[in-house]
């Protein structure tokens, strides 16, 4: 891949990720959100319709590394983002750049995890195709406690041209979240198996998109 000038030391937006995962059927009813700790409203479903390449090295020494590069258009977060390794509670760091343009890694982002691969190594791996529905779970103050995703998914592994489809939840944490995590996690798992929902399969959906 080619890279994209822009100055190697231009300042991403950083933030923690840090998110509970469910498989869940095509026809599951979604959960019941109003016995979660903190969470007094539940916002207007809003429809995303998301589209992402993942690159890696042919030897994919990036996700080996516990990294994940892709660009993604569609949705209030579409550009360049980097997803580094989870660190002791579950948290992943996401690095997060403006769009630019298609086919080329911008410099700030091949410089970001040059220790780890050269960008001009990368290849497309994975493209993983969403049709996203978000909720905002706030609390009384209006603070986002969370994000609610519904995800119906198509991945393509680029290496081999399989594709693959399912559906998914995910549960993010926002910077309104109570202070005891463990109370809202064991509280969104309880209604998460109470809709028909269940531990997801694979960890990401990159892992899920190349068959791991």
């Amino acid at each position: 891949m080619t890279t994209e000038p822009g100055g190697p030391h231009a300042h991403p937006a950083r933030s923690v990720e840090i998110e509970l995962k469910f498989d869940v059927d095509d026809d599951t009813a979604l959960p019941d959100w109003s016995g979660l700790p903190g969470v007094t409203s539940v916002g207007a479903a809003e429809p995303r319709d998301l589209d992402a390449v993942y690159l890696d090295t042919a030897d994919l020494a990036l996700a080996r590394a516990g990294y994940a590069v892709r660009r993604r258009t569609g949705g209030p977060d579409e550009g360049w983002h980097i997803k580094g390794p989870r660190d002791t509670e579950g948290g992943r760091i996401e690095l997060h750049w403006p769009l630019g343009a298609e086919g080329t890694v911008p410099d700030a982002v091949a410089a970001a995890l040059a220790s780890v691969a050269a960008s001009t190594d990368y290849a497309p791996i994975a493209r993983i195709r969403n049709q996203r529905t978000a909720y905002a779970l706030r609390d009384a103050d209006g603070g986002l406690v969370a994000e609610f995703v519904d995800d119906r998914v198509v991945a393509t592994d680029e290496r081999d041209g399989m594709r693959r489809t399912w559906r998914e939840w995910e549960f993010e944490l926002g910077p309104a979240a109570p202070a005891d995590r463990a109370a809202l996690f064991a509280a969104v798992e309880r209604a998460v198996s109470a809709a028909g929902g269940r531990e997801a399969a694979s960890a990401s959906k990159l892992a899920r998109a190349l068959g791991a």
